[in-house]
Parts: C-alpha cells; sequence; structure tokens
C-alpha cells in the first residue's frame, strides 16, 4: 500500500456517512491491537484506495457505543470511485456499514464543521427482559417516574456547566455546553428514548445524564438536585455512569 502523499493546491473531501454496532467495538479511535471502527474503516479504504487515509470523525464513540448516523471525512488527491461505498462494504464487516460515500467539497472536516450533535439513550422499562432489546437498551425493571425524567430533560436545554457529568480524569478544559433539546420518549414495549441534542458533548456525558435522571426517577434524588448539578458540581455528585449498550449517536448536523 502507498503511503499518503502531500498535494499542492486545494485538496477535496470525502463525506462517509456510516452505521456500527458498537457491541464488539473497543471505541471509535485506532488504537494498537483493538478491535475499533476508524482502524476496520481505514484498512478497507486503504485497500479501495490504494493508499493510507486518516479519518475526522464527528463524534468519537466510546466502547460498545452505537450509531446509526456518524460521519467521518478524510482528504485525497485522486478521484474517488464512484461506487466507493459499495466497494468498502464488501470489505467491511457485518457490524459496520458505510450509508454513504460523496465528495463534500474542498476543506470540508466531519468535526470541525458539525454544528450539532443528537445523540439517544434507549431503555427497557418494564419487569422482564427482552431477549431481542439485549445490548440494544438497559433493562430497567426498577421503580421509574416518567412525569420526573421529562422534568429533568426539560431543565436541559440552554448553556450549562456539565462539569458533574464527565469524568474527573479529563482533558476537556471546556465544560460549558449548549444542549438545543432534550426529551424522553415511550413506545410500545416499555421502550423509553431519550433524545438530546447539543453543539458538542464531553466523553460519558449522555449516560452520566442518564444515570442521574434515573435515579430521580426512581426516587433517590430530587428534580431539585439534578438541576443544581448543572451548575458545574463535581463529578462525585452526580449518579452512576448508564451502560454504554444503550446509547447510539443518532445524528450530526452542519447547517
Amino acid at each position: 500500500m502507498r503511503q499518503s502523499r502531500a498535494y499542492c493546491g486545494p485538496v477535496p473531501s470525502v463525506r462517509l456517512d456510516i452505521e456500527y454496532d458498537g457491541a464488539e467495538f473497543s471505541g471509535w479511535a485506532r488504537q494498537p491491537g483493538l478491535r475499533t471502527v476508524q482502524g476496520e474503516l481505514e484498512a478497507a479504504l486503504g485497500t479501495v484506495l490504494g493508499e493510507s487515509v486518516e479519518l475526522t470523525v464527528a463524534g468519537r464513540t466510546d466502547a460498545g457505543v452505537h450509531a446509526r448516523g456518524q460521519v467521518a471525512s478524510f482528504a485525497i488527491g485522486p478521484e474517488v470511485p464512484a461506487d466507493l461505498a459499495r466497494r468498502l462494504n464488501r470489505l467491511c464487516p457485518g457490524d459496520l456499514a458505510v450509508t454513504a460515500a460523496a465528495d463534500a467539497g474542498e476543506g470540508f472536516d466531519a468535526r470541525r464543521d458539525a454544528t450539532s450533535r443528537t445523540y439517544l439513550y434507549r431503555i427497557l422499562a418494564r419487569p422482564a427482559p427482552d431477549p431481542f432489546e439485549r445490548g440494544r437498551a438497559l433493562w430497567w425493571p426498577h421503580r421509574l417516574d416518567r412525569e420526573a425524567l421529562a422534568a429533568c430533560a426539560s431543565a436541559l436545554p440552554g448553556s450549562h456547566d456539565f462539569t458533574a457529568f464527565t469524568p474527573t480524569q479529563t482533558d476537556h478544559v471546556r465544560f460549558d455546553r449548549k444542549v438545543l433539546a432534550a426529551e424522553w420518549g415511550w413506545g410500545p414495549g416499555g421502550i423509553g428514548t431519550f433524545r438530546i441534542t447539543a453543539d458538542a458533548f464531553m466523553r460519558n456525558m449522555v449516560r452520566v445524564l442518564v444515570g442521574t435522571m434515573l435515579e430521580v426517577a426512581g426516587g433517590r434524588r430530587t428534580e431539585e438536585d439534578f438541576e443544581r448539578l448543572l451548575q458545574g458540581a463535581p463529578r462525585s455528585e452526580a449518579g452512576e455512569t448508564a451502560p454504554p449498550h444503550g446509547l447510539y449517536l443518532e445524528s450530526v448536523s452542519y447547517d
């Protein structure tokens, strides 16, 4: 395989729209000796294009987290095959799919140019587990006040300090995030979905939010305490981190 070359002048960018089941991936980011989404996809791209490329991604998902609307990009000089998505899908494993591949114009960057991202978290709220939701939703057979969940979600839109909702050991230097929308919805079979859209997210932010909201819904903390956490409380005062298998990166916007 040829190594990536340096190109002079404007370089076109390619956008990839991606879906994956995160259960058997050690997250998005390439890591030596581990199976990752980036590693699998860059290997397939190298085979198709005949040279190595490095992907930029809109959201770096953690191990076990799924994606329905992930976006990645790369810059490359040669003309990209019109059937790139088809070729990649022939090489990618069954838990990873490229739903679209297209010329995104000069300088497009999947991460830098994103204006918002939407995540959703799915729970199964009923006494019995569902084998068809295993690895897809968090089974929650405990007490659950849906009105309390809705009240917590309604407190999220706007700018807040989410220090309480990300690990203490972090590379983040800015903890303010602007939430554009947040809500809980309910479908048949006890499936609950928490959907949140923000300008950006911190590591584990959605999962800690869900874990803390479930404590409110179970009567272990108050709605007022949840709102207090949005003012920059330390991580130790928020709830547990919900498991990764209920979390999905749903979409990325480039308005």
